[in-house]
């Protein structure tokens, strides 16, 4: 993991607007992660930095609808884990934690299920996108999040062809495969 001391400050500045109700806060906190995530491009960095504009996300919603406080008992514990973990320098640990919110945030059944997997997706689309705003390639950008060159593009600004590779000649197994990619 690069820039601990950065995810370290970020995460206590969520435990904080948690306690705050502040949701938009936490939001933001997601973006401070990926100018060291477009640099280092460490995965750890990215999955912070997701994980953190979800959470946002999710909140923002939960503060509307007057249930902020059975979301912060599942998500504040967490984040405490979290730091703690990081203050150890435990980083398998860390991992397996991180993992296990994003599993707990995305329990859930019917509508609020779909609306939390439609928000872990976007955020994985809107954190491609800052990555690729500060100059990584779309192409690595969209394998780094999971996502798909065509997804991104489209987030980014629309598909410009002089960001996509281009087959050489009448490679039409080239062309397929660019195809293939575009649309996974």
């Amino acid at each position: 993991m690069q820039e601990r001391e950065n995810i370290l400050r970020i995460l206590k500045e969520v435990e904080k607007a948690l306690g705050e109700n502040d949701a938009l806060a936490i939001k933001n906190l997601s973006n401070q992660t990926i100018n060291t995530a477009s640099l280092t491009q460490d995965p750890d960095n990215i999955a912070v930095a997701v994980i953190v504009y979800a959470i946002g996300k999710i909140f923002e919603k939960k503060v509307a609808l007057h249930e902020e406080e059975n979301f912060k008992k599942v998500v504040a514990p967490n984040i405490k884990n979290l730091i703690v973990l990081l203050e150890k320098n435990d980083l398998l640990k860390f991992r397996k934690v991180l993992k296990r919110l994003r599993t707990q945030l995305q329990e859930g059944s019917g509508k609020l299920k779909e609306y939390i997997e439609f928000v872990f997706r976007k955020a994985k689309i809107n954190k491609a996108s800052r990555i690729y705003e500060h100059g990584i390639s779309m192409e690595q950008t969209a394998r780094l999040l999971g996502i798909s060159l065509y997804e991104l593009a489209l987030y980014a600004g629309g598909i410009e062809e002089k960001n996509l590779p281009k087959p050489k000649g009448s490679d039409v197994r080239r062309r397929i495969k660019l195809a293939m990619e575009i649309f996974k």
